[in-house]
Formats: C-alpha cells, structure tokens, sequence
C-alpha cells in the first residue's frame, strides 16, 4: 500500500531492533502470496461471475526468469468487476500475447461484457468467450489530446480539429454526469435522448476529415484509433449498466505503477506472482472501503485453520466480519 521497497523496510525494522534482512523479508512475502492462493481463486470465480468485466494490463520487470534476458519486460494483467462485490484482480504473466490473455480470461462467463482499450488482443479474448467488447472513451480522448498538444499555443482555437474532437468527447461525459445517480431507465433514457446525437456527430466529423489527414501524425492516429474502435465506442448508450470509459480499471492499477518507480523489480516470478496476489487483496479491500491492514490480520489469523470451500468463502473481504488489526 505504501510501495515501500523491501530494502527500506529492513532499515526501518533494524533502526527499531529488528534483524530481518530483505532476503527474509522476500521469502516471507513469496510463502504468504502463495498461501492466499486458495483466496485469489475464489476471487477469480466471482469476477467471472460479473455481467461486466473491466481489463487493462501493465510492465513489470522480473529480474531472474528461465530463458529470460533480466531486461525483457514482463506484464500484470488488471482485471476488475463491474458488477456484483467490488473485485480487483491481478495477475502476473511474462507475456502480453494472445495465450498469456486466454489463460488469464479463462473461466469467464459467456454474454459477460468486456471493457478495455483498444489492444487487439482484448478483441480475441472477447470473440473467444462469446462476451460483448466495450471501448474506451477515455483512451480514445487521450490520443486527441496529445494531437491537440503539438499545435503551437499562439494557433489554438476552438476551430482547430482535435480540439472539436475533444468538445465533443467533453459533452458526452457531461451527459454522464448527470446520468450517474438515475435510475438504470432514466439513465438509458438520458444517453438515447442526448448522447446518441453527439455521436452522430462526432461519427460525421470522423468521416470528413479521416481520409484528409495525414495517418501517421498524431492526429491522423486519433481518427485512425477513433475509426478503428467505433463500434465498441458507441455500444455504452444501448445498455444503462455498462460505462463509458475503463477508468475504473485504470484506476485500480494505478497504485502498482506509481509503486513500480519505488521497488522498481521483481526478483523471481515467484515473487511477481506473489505480489499480484497480494495487490488483489489489498486493492479489492480498498474497492469494498475495508482497512486492508486490518483485513489482513485476521485473514491471517484464521486462513490456517480452514479446510473447506465455505471456510475459505468465509475469508473473502467483504465476507470477513469485522476485520481488527
């Protein structure tokens, strides 16, 4: 939670008379991510369980792995609900490639719905599971943006392409605004009577100018991602449960990156995959607004003893009553 590297926690418990090394430290952390296995598992199930599933993946670097440069780049996939109890889940894989996606999607439940970016290995993973593939209007926008940032500050108007983009895809996250606390009728009702003009509108303007803008510029990659997405992109206002955007996602796999700066590596994958499992916790604890530290104790305290199926149901954090530290 802290993204504290192990080194610095050594110094911080020897500074207090502690004498646990990093490498003690390490080996503590790889035996209790493998022993939440059990927890992580039934996570899984639940997440699958979701009508909608949100998924966004990230680098990490594994220093010792068979047949691996320590350079090469390894990946966590990020996968969060949508719907039913608040999951997030992480999960360490050395690729970002079509087989390492369909091992971690493996299981999910079919006609499920699927928001990501538009990595065109998500499109796979949805025809392959039958599920209806959402876009990001978030990551779309991100891409004008950086089109409209080239365009010397003396030249900027509201006239200037990117930027009338950027009105439009402004206008339809006002509409969202008002959308987010109506009921799932009112809400739909608001996107078919208001959002769907803007994206007649935008789609008009896409069709304008694709063709007359230079397709490796960054505005010319904008329409081109723009075009590329669009049937994903409009299919949020046919359903009042399904988002606009993945930020969710994103923001649930933010803190392993801001993290990433401090630690910086994983030594082993034993290790990656130790912290992915320990992340899921934490973060799935936040999403519930449960103290993970908390969580974490009694989790503790009570996974050795348990046996069945339902003990370990039972542990789950927004099963667990009244975690204390």
């Amino acid at each position: 939670m802290d993204a504290l590297p192990l080194y610095r926690q050594a110094a911080l418990l020897s500074r207090f008379g502690g004498d646990l090394s990093r490498n003690t430290l390490a080996g503590s952390i790889v035996k209790v991510g493998q022993a939440i296995q059990p927890i992580i598992n039934l996570l899984r199930d639940h997440l699958f369980d979701a009508d909608l599933v949100h998924g966004d993946e990230t680098v990490v670097q594994v220093l010792k792995e068979p047949g691996r440069a320590a350079q090469t780049q390894s990946y966590l996939w990020a996968q969060a609900s949508g719907t039913g109890p608040p999951i997030r889940l992480f999960g360490y894989a050395p690729g970002r490639g079509g087989t390492h996606g369909a091992k971690l999607y493996a299981g999910i439940k079919s006609g499920a719905a699927l928001m990501t970016d538009g990595y065109e290995v998500y499109g796979g993973i949805a025809q392959a599971n039958g599920l209806t593939h959402l876009g990001c209007w978030a990551h779309c926008r991100r891409y004008f943006v950086e089109a409209e940032a080239v365009i010397p500050k003396a030249a900027r108007s509201p006239e200037q392409l990117a930027t009338r983009f950027i009105t439009a895809i402004g206008e339809l996250y006002a509409i969202e605004a008002l959308a987010r606390d109506l009921a799932p009728k009112q809400r739909l009702a608001l996107r078919q009577a208001h959002s769907k003009p803007i994206l007649a509108k935008i789609e008009q303007l896409l069709l304008e100018h694709l063709h007359s803008v230079i397709p490796g510029s960054l505005l010319g990659k904008a329409l081109h991602y723009l075009s590329a997405q669009w049937p994903k992109l409009i299919r949020y206002v046919d359903n009042s449960a399904w988002p606009i955007d993945n930020n969710l996602c994103e923001n649930a796999i933010r803190p392993f990156v801001v993290g990433r700066r401090n630690w910086l590596f994983s030594d082993t994958g034993g290790g990656a995959n130790a912290s992915a499992n320990l992340y899921s916790l934490i973060e799935t604890c936040k999403a519930n607004r449960i103290d993970p530290y908390a969580y974490l104790a009694s989790l503790f305290r009570k996974l050795p003893t348990a046996q069945s199926a339902d003990d370990f149901e039972a542990l789950l954090p927004w099963r667990l009553a009244n975690p204390t530290p």
